[in-house]
């Protein structure tokens, strides 16, 4: 793919997650290779709710004292899950650098859908929220496993438990070799594949079905 080659296919993904259905865009990663694109931001406040909703009947029974979540696309499944749980705090884990950031705490991930390396940061002033407490670490999807894992092992800086991991969406499965044993910890509401480009149709492949 050339930088004047937009990457939406013009195809589609239908899921149903947790009993609200939606149709994904297909988005090509490499020439042969794509993904199906879940912007949560984009997906209303109805879906907003539901995930939320959906999500904290998993989670309770871990009966978490915090929820963290890392931005962007984390914030809104945080707020939505901490206000379904009737909890009142969450953390947010930074990727930019604020001023207030200046002696956070720091893990490198890397992400399917950016380029290069990011940053977690962990605000040292949001600890004692974490600091001894059960934690359930959410986000919109999982892949690579990488930000989650990134995610978790800030919790446990903080001197946090994490017990449980809540994503709307778990994508293909190399998130299982990259979290090992802390795959277990995964709860979701819906799977998605990724694509191959056959005979001019996105299909998807079958060694990324769960």
């Amino acid at each position: 793919m050339t930088s004047e080659t937009s990457p939406l296919t013009g195809s589609s993904y239908s899921l149903d997650v947790a009993g609200f259905p939606v149709d994904l865009p297909i988005v090509a990663i490499k020439p042969d290779f794509a993904i199906s694109l879940m912007m949560v931001i984009d997906l209303g406040v109805r879906f907003g709710e539901h995930v939320g909703r959906k999500l904290a009947e998993k989670l309770a029974p871990l009966k978490p004292d915090v929820i963290v979540g890392a931005a962007t696309l984390g914030i809104p499944v945080a707020i939505e899950v901490t206000r379904a749980l009737g909890l009142d705090h969450y953390v947010i884990l930074q990727k930019s650098p604020k001023i207030h950031l200046g002696d956070a705490l720091v893990q490198t991930i890397s992400s399917i859908t950016s380029k290069g390396e990011q940053r977690l940061l962990l605000d040292r002033q949001a600890v004692p929220l974490i600091e001894g407490k059960r934690v359930v670490v959410v986000d919109d999807v999982v892949a690579s496993g990488s930000s989650i894992r990134g995610s978790v092992e800030l919790v446990r800086a903080a001197g946090g438990d994490v017990v449980g991991i809540g994503v709307i969406l778990t994508e293909a499965r190399d998130w299982q070799e990259t979290l090992g044993e802390d795959a277990a910890l995964i709860r979701s509401l819906a799977h998605i594949p990724q694509f191959a480009a056959v005979g001019g149709r996105w299909e998807p492949i079958p060694g990324t079905f769960l």
